[in-house]
């Protein structure tokens, strides 16, 4: 097993943050310091430590958070008033999978699967992501077929998968995208100022009835459903 992918499944952070604490050169392997993340163990026979501390395998866990606004997607942020890992067991450690702006609630995994992690956030595994929006001002029903054809937004073009009203100024959009704040500014294209926005969905997994600031443990169902790739979107 590769040794950033070891340190994954221990629950040292993401495959990627694996990597780069491999190349920071804190790791040993047998005692020997080892900077490569390609760099092959042998989980039942190696000892791999970190800082000195052995690193082993972790019983992987698996939420779902209905996160609050207010609260910061990150394990540490010294300028963050709350960290959404503040809502959740401590032991053993988990991150969140993706992002949620501080201003935005709704659905948000969280684990310390870096496996899971990386199909989560890599591009050839987009999962279809359902918000409520609420804007200042309802959309005309020709910007609303504006909006259902896509915008070209300043880092490209947005094509919802779905765009509708959800009653009154709510409306219902699907995207396959993670990029910075784009729901927000694809209200902002119109006009529109965001004055609620809510993740009600992540591919299969849906929010439900998760009281807000709750989390609760996926089913093995749900994992699976998670890492399995969408098609014909």
């Amino acid at each position: 097993m590769r040794l950033a992918k070891y340190l994954a499944s221990c629950g040292r952070g993401s495959r990627r943050a694996c990597e780069q604490i491999v190349r920071s050169g804190v790791v040993a392997v047998n005692g020997e310091i080892i900077t490569d993340p390609a760099h092959n163990v042998d989980p039942e026979a190696d000892k791999v430590t970190v800082n000195g501390e052995e690193a082993a395998p972790r019983e992987l866990v698996y939420y779902a958070l209905h996160k609050p606004v207010g609260y910061t997607c990150s394990r540490e942020d010294k300028h963050a008033a709350h960290l959404v890992t503040e809502l959740v067991p401590a032991d053993p450690p988990v991150w969140p999978v993706g992002r949620l702006d501080r201003d935005t609630s709704g659905l948000l995994v969280m684990t310390n699967d870096g496996r899971l992690t990386q199909q989560l956030t890599h591009p050839s595994f987009e999962k279809a992501k359902e918000y409520l929006l609420t804007t200042d001002t309802g959309f005309t029903p020709d910007q609303a077929a504006e909006a259902r054809a896509g915008v070209v937004l300043a880092d490209g073009p947005l094509v919802p998968d779905r765009f509708e009203p959800a009653g009154g100024k709510t409306y219902r959009i699907v995207i396959h995208e993670g990029r910075k704040r784009v729901v927000r500014r694809f209200a902002a294209y119109f006009g529109k100022k965001t004055t609620y926005l809510a993740r009600t969905r992540i591919g299969s997994l849906e929010l439900g009835e998760l009281p807000e600031g709750g989390f609760r443990v996926l089913t093995s169902a749900e994992v699976e459903g998670l890492v399995k790739p969408e098609t014909g979107h």
